[in-house]
């Protein structure tokens, strides 16, 4: 067993270990000599080790200290060099996973809730914890506090998504500007700071901060919000299998007529989107409210029956099951009533987010080419915890 192992034989063999990465990374620049006297002097505190010879395994340590320093003396930083090395193999390893495996992504929305929980954010009356709280709340459920007092009588009048320069151009801030020629950053995406934050202005409008007065000493923003799900998406798996119909899958936009780069104008960046796979090539679709149906038969796959469980009316866990097309549809996908039909022509998918009632998905813009496809959700490795339930593990 390792930890019953002398220390001398440790040592010689992380001798070898060294030998041997120095002699590969001069073999190209010392002479044949040089390289058959190291490879030598290996082969000798190979076979002492072996031998569990104590005397001749610091005789050949001793050797190999005596040709190193000969032939490859360490510089006076070779200790920062070598951590460098140690970081960019670790930097070139993770970009590899990166590219081909596993992929990161955050949940920006609740278009997939319960399932998956979209970034969400709650108005409090009381002001934020001490530091140490908010520290624990942070690592465990991604929360970030939020205290804008306003600093006189006044009006929100605008209220934007901006970055902003130095080491903050890696987040997002909401600018909120107000009539009295204040402006307020909070650093959030604009969507869950008006949804918690702001204030509706007649039914089947979004809550909004703009147009929304204070008193001085009154808080524009006060609270919290807590990050989506991060999630890993398997990157491989769609190199070697066709896409299963029912799992949660995420692809780009960039080639959806009615979004990205080919909508008009303004165009949008590429974006990635996140849904369950509601239909594959061939699949004729129909929604019936709550529940799903391919090719005239209910949807039958663990994910569609969790979601059709519940009702608007009478949700289970959450779950409202699916909806009709709601607000602007294109005719040629729309499913708006229960009687009209869509079939799926060759390469294209069909999405749906779980959250059907408020989700923008293929009911709206339309299919999803099959080139935009990018791999099935693996896995949610944080937060932790949720206020609106833990989805740490493999998504189903």
């Amino acid at each position: 067993m390792f930890f019953l192992t002398p220390k001398f034989i440790k040592q010689g063999r992380l001798y070898i270990k060294e030998a041997e990465k120095r002699l590969a990374y001069n073999r190209d620049r010392w002479t044949p000599e040089v390289i058959s006297t190291f490879e030598g002097e290996i082969a000798r505190l190979t076979d002492a080790v072996k031998s569990r010879d104590e005397t001749a395994v610091k005789v050949c340590e001793q050797s190999l200290d005596k040709l190193c320093g000969q032939h490859c003396p360490l510089g006076p930083n070779a200790g920062i060099a070598e951590n460098v090395e140690v970081i960019l193999v670790a930097i070139i390893v993770a970009l590899g996973i990166r590219t081909y495996f596993l992929q990161p992504f955050t949940i920006p929305t609740s278009s997939m809730f319960p399932t998956l929980n979209g970034i969400t954010g709650k108005a409090t009356t009381e002001e934020p914890p001490n530091l140490l709280i908010r520290a624990y709340q942070t690592a465990a459920y991604g929360r970030s506090w939020h205290n804008v007092v306003a600093e006189a009588d006044e009006t929100v009048t605008n209220v934007a998504e901006e970055k902003r320069g130095g080491l903050r151009r890696f987040f997002t801030y909401t600018r909120v500007d107000t009539s009295a020629g204040n402006t307020y950053w909070i650093n959030e995406a604009r969507d869950p700071v008006e949804t918690a934050f702001g204030a509706k202005h007649g039914e089947g409008f979004r809550p909004t901060l703009i147009g929304k007065s204070f008193h001085k000493g009154e808080p524009i923003a006060r609270g919290y919000t807590d990050t989506g799900d991060h999630v890993f998406v398997d990157k491989f798996s769609y190199h070697f299998r066709k896409p299963s119909r029912g799992e949660v899958f995420v692809f780009t936009t960039g080639n959806i007529p009615a979004m990205g780069d080919l909508g008009p104008p303004p165009h949008k960046p590429s974006q990635f989107y996140i849904k369950r796979l509601a239909g594959v090539p061939g699949d004729e679709l129909r929604i019936d409210a709550p529940e799903l149906f391919h090719n005239d038969h209910r949807a039958e796959e663990p994910g569609f029956v969790r979601v059709m469980g519940g009702s608007k009316q009478n949700p289970v866990d959450d779950y409202q099951g699916y909806s009709n097309s709601i607000g602007q549809s294109f005719d040629e996908y729309s499913l708006r009533s229960s009687d009209m039909k869509f079939r799926l022509p060759e390469r294209k998918y069909f999405a749906l987010g779980d959250n059907s009632y408020n989700s923008s998905d293929s009911r709206a813009w339309g299919t999803v080419p099959q080139e935009n496809l990018m791999g099935p959700g693996f896995f949610v490795y944080w937060p932790f915890v949720n206020s609106r339930g833990s989805h740490f593990g493999l998504i189903k």
